[in-house]
């Protein structure tokens, strides 16, 4: 039996943020007219162009979460978000879980946008590697295990991501904040080993004499 009790919500917060996901590249295949690869006019307008960030549209860093920049894009990522993201279910509660999967997404696109401020960004794998980071590290810290074996498969993970459209400092960003809260949550709740004993007095059969 999993030393982790299942705490997954009525909600599903993952099936959600799946939804979310794939309501806004319908919406935006039906923009396209092409339901295979979206329109580079509206990948620059929804997702992440660090120029117009840098000119007040702030809230691209946010929605460029959502937005996916063709099928095969959304379809790895929604497979790598139900994976992690079930299992992140089962060891944190709903507003933790948000907490890491925004706060890494918003730490990918934060370290995009000062370290490749000619780059449009488009993607939840950010979010999706801080839900892995947080859930890799917290199973380890969670029972005082060493991390080092956690941290290296993540950074492997990592590692085999790298490609030539593929926007490595997302993944980094958002793999860092995941391993530092997974970090943190573990070490709050880490648990401590119990020994329950008892114990009993014997005594032999005799008989008592009062003075």
């Amino acid at each position: 039996m999993s030393i982790f009790q299942p705490r997954r919500t009525m909600l599903g917060v993952t099936f959600v943020l799946i939804a979310v996901n794939v309501a806004v590249y319908a919406y935006t295949a039906i923009l396209s007219g092409n339901v295979s690869v979206i329109n580079d006019d509206l990948l620059a307008t929804y997702g992440q162009t660090n120029a117009l960030v840098f000119d007040g549209a702030f809230w691209q860093l946010f929605t460029s979460l959502f937005v996916h920049a063709n099928i095969v894009h959304i379809g790895g990522n929604m497979l790598f978000l139900l994976i992690f993201g079930l299992r992140a279910e089962e060891m944190f509660d709903t507003e933790q879980y948000l907490l890491i999967y925004f706060l890494s997404g918003l730490a990918g696109n934060l370290l995009t946008l000062v370290y490749r401020p000619d780059m449009i960004s488009v993607g939840a794998s950010g979010a999706i590697f801080g839900l892995f980071g947080a859930v890799t590290i917290y199973m380890r810290r969670s029972i005082g295990q060493s991390i080092i074996g956690a941290l290296m498969f993540a950074f492997f993970l990592l590692l085999i991501n790298i490609g030539p459209e593929i926007n490595i400092l997302a993944h980094l960003g958002g793999l860092l904040v995941g391993l530092l809260i997974g970090y943190l949550l573990g070490t709050r709740s880490q648990r401590k080993p119990s020994y329950p004993y008892q114990i009993t007095y014997s005594y032999p059969n005799r008989r008592l004499g009062k003075r």
